[in-house]
């Protein structure tokens, strides 16, 4: 009982004789608290009072690209311990190959009458993806948040970091060390932000139309094995990636070809993600304010649910590079 008291205020957020008084019924306990223990005790498996089985928490969607990237799963941590205090269910839903699709997944939470659904890396970030499922949810008028940049057209509130100041980071690190062959491995041609990338590499490093210095992949190491390969073959000595994952494929394409990272080439990654300081090299890389983002696409959810109006400009968080060991001044230097 000590134990279950213990975890169910920490997640809540409240102290152990606060959850005590809800679970036993007690007076002197406001709503939005009762509300966050309940909810904070039914995500932790634990099962309810009989006399308070009947209230069922409010149920929040979280969907998901995948959890290999643990990008992924340190927002769903952020996310879903801030729905609990605030007196939400969180539902994860994480999208596997040759599974469950977004689309089916927003059938799903349809059929579960929702309050509101987080979608992050979702295929609202790809141009030329259909988007029919989102419409649905504002046809139904279901308040939403989407986690880093979408296509304009679909009108929900985003919470994003900022592409270029990301780009502009990893590119003066790299000039600063000397390197002026530096090229981009970045995801697949509609993929929105990736396309802010590029533009903010153009920009800062004065491309015309020549993109020889930039390759596409998908989101996988073996993807961004065969990209890097490319960019290295042609002499590019220091690589922006649009992910760690992509950063990491990178590097084993650089190896592959004989090359020593960061000595013939320094490789830079984006997320900041869990054991990037364990590589090896240990990864520079430029860090995504997820715990920040995570409590303000919240906020926003929040707001929408409890009707009061929410601005549909997207909130840009500024990102933090963060220097290891895979960059290096430029060989010859």
């Amino acid at each position: 009982m000590t134990k279950r008291l213990t975890e169910v205020a920490k997640k809540a957020g409240v102290s152990e004789a606060t959850v005590s008084r809800v679970l036993n019924g007690r007076d002197g306990v406001s709503e939005a608290t009762r509300t966050a223990v309940l909810t904070a005790l039914d995500v932790l498996g634990y099962e309810r009072p009989t006399k308070l089985r009947g209230e069922r928490a409010r149920l929040v969607g979280l969907v998901l690209p995948e959890l290999q990237n643990p990008i992924f799963p340190a927002l769903a941590e952020v996310v879903t311990g801030s729905l609990a205090q605030r007196g939400f269910t969180p539902a994860l839903c994480a999208r596997t190959i040759g599974g469950v699709s977004e689309m089916d997944y927003v059938e799903m939470l349809l059929d579960h009458q929702v309050s509101g659904v987080i979608f992050a890396g979702g295929s609202y970030a790809l141009a030329d993806a259909r988007h029919d499922h989102y419409r649905r949810l504002t046809d139904r008028g279901l308040p939403v948040v989407l986690v880093n940049a979408g296509v304009d057209e679909l009108g929900f509130p985003r919470v994003s970091t900022d592409d270029a100041v990301a780009v502009e980071q990893a590119y003066g690190h790299l000039r600063s060390l000397g390197h002026d062959r530096i090229g981009m491995v970045l995801g697949p041609e509609g993929h929105v932000p990736s396309r802010r990338k590029l533009d903010a590499m153009a920009q800062a490093a004065g491309w015309g139309d020549d993109r020889a210095y930039v390759e596409r992949s998908s989101f996988s190491m073996e993807g961004a094995r065969v990209a890097a390969t490319k960019l290295v073959e042609r002499g590019v000595t220091g690589i922006v990636c649009a992910s760690d994952v992509l950063a990491l494929g990178a590097i084993r394409a650089a190896r592959r070809l004989g090359r020593v990272v960061p000595t013939d080439v320094s490789v830079v990654g984006f997320d900041d993600s869990a054991f990037m300081t364990c590589t090896d090299p240990p990864l520079t890389t430029v860090r995504q304010p997820i715990e920040t983002m995570g409590q303000a696409a919240v906020d926003l959810l929040v707001t929408q649910i409890e009707g009061a109006g929410v601005l549909h400009d997207e909130l840009l968080f500024e990102p933090e590079l963060v220097v290891r060991g895979s960059t290096a001044p430029a060989p010859g230097r």
